[in-house]
């Protein structure tokens, strides 16, 4: 006869289903510096804002923060890696990938590049 099977940790704590306890994860090199972060931000915040006042009161709230996620599309970009090959300890590649294909979709990333422009563009008349 088999020994029992012991129940996945998680049927014990559904609550804790989606909570993603994750360490530290080391700096890349493409990482967004502070200040770099600061100028963007509110960007991609404004379209997780709209996204979700336009969608129902139903599903679970974000789980990555979106500077991470840009994080990641930022490391693909510069390394040339496909997304499943994606670090581990950035969010899953599932994930990442998928905020890019609607930011592509949704345009926020000619928002960024219009923003960028224009502050470069100011710099240059100071």
């Amino acid at each position: 006869m088999l020994p029992p099977v012991a129940p996945h940790a998680w049927a014990h704590a559904p609550e804790r289903r989606y909570v993603r306890v994750m360490a530290e994860r080391r700096a890349c090199p493409s990482d967004l510096s502070d200040a770099r972060w600061a100028l963007i931000e509110p960007v991609p915040t404004a379209w997780r804002a709209e996204r979700r006042r336009r969608a129902l009161a139903i599903g679970r709230p974000p789980e990555h923060e979106l500077r991470e996620i840009l994080n990641a599309i930022l490391c693909v970009d510069r390394t040339g890696a496909q997304w499943r090959y994606l670090p581990h300890d950035f969010p899953p590649w599932e994930t990442v990938y998928g905020y890019f294909a609607k930011w592509q979709k949704d345009g926020v990333f000619a928002q960024l590049n219009g923003l960028l422009r224009e502050l470069v563009r100011q710099q240059g008349r100071s």
